[in-house]
């Protein structure tokens, strides 16, 4: 982790949904609390049973939040894209991490000390709702893919990580290259199945000419179809 240079970063902008709401005197109370952190890839940004003391926005890079299970197995519980917050759930709640959030490429993150965004929510009615509507959005995606993961086959869970991967990621510049690379394992681990199942799976699906591989570069060819399993389950 290397602290970062902010100077040439414009934070508000990045965070305006946080920042709009403020006055003049908030804004400058939050300017002098965040700090801008740089992880390596594969870093780890917070440890499961750790106590939570800061906000995170993602304002570069990818991150993974996940959870180890039985027999070693990891199940990746959200995959963080720019701008998105996390690591304050738990805070609220009183409790101590109950996931991993590890930089799945290099990242920069902004910081936010949890007692300054407590003084700001007592001061500010719109921050709270901000954050209400935050949780509120985070508990229903919650909900959703945990009925999609435990409800629908294999074929239905891989397929809806891949759209689920260019909905929130998207495509390179050839307009079918998922602009993420992951290994067989993490795509596995995003799928809620074995690793051999998410190869197979993946195999499967490039002879039916749905997806090209090479390497861990996945090409999304036929995308309707895909959607398609992904709703049939």
């Amino acid at each position: 982790m290397v602290k970062s240079n902010a100077s040439d970063i414009n934070v508000p902008e990045l965070i305006a949904d946080m920042w709009n709401p403020l006055n003049e005197e908030q804004r400058e109370f939050l300017a002098n609390h965040f700090t801008l952190q740089s992880y390596k890839k594969n870093e780890i940004i917070h440890c499961e049973g750790e106590r939570p003391t800061h906000m995170m926005c993602l304002l570069s890079g990818k991150v993974k939040v996940y959870r180890d299970g039985v027999g070693g197995r990891s199940q990746i519980i959200r995959m963080i894209k720019p701008v998105e917050y996390f690591g304050y759930r738990a805070y609220f709640s009183g409790q101590d991490y109950v996931t991993v959030a590890a930089a799945f490429e290099p990242s920069l993150i902004c910081q936010i000390p949890m007692t300054a965004i407590t003084t700001l929510l007592k001061q500010n009615n719109e921050l709270a709702l901000f954050f209400i509507r935050q949780l509120s959005n985070d508990l229903g995606q919650s909900d959703e893919r945990t009925v999609n993961l435990t409800q629908k086959h294999i074929r239905g869970r891989l397929a809806e990580a891949l759209l689920f991967l260019k909905d929130n990621y998207g495509l390179e510049e050839d307009g079918y290259t998922l602009s993420i690379y992951l290994s067989r394992e993490d795509l596995a681990s995003l799928s809620n199945m074995t690793t051999s199942n998410a190869i197979r799976t993946l195999s499967q699906f490039a002879t039916d000419k749905l997806i090209a591989i090479d390497g861990r570069k996945i090409k999304i060819i036929d995308e309707d179809k895909l959607r398609r399993i992904s709703r049939i389950g």
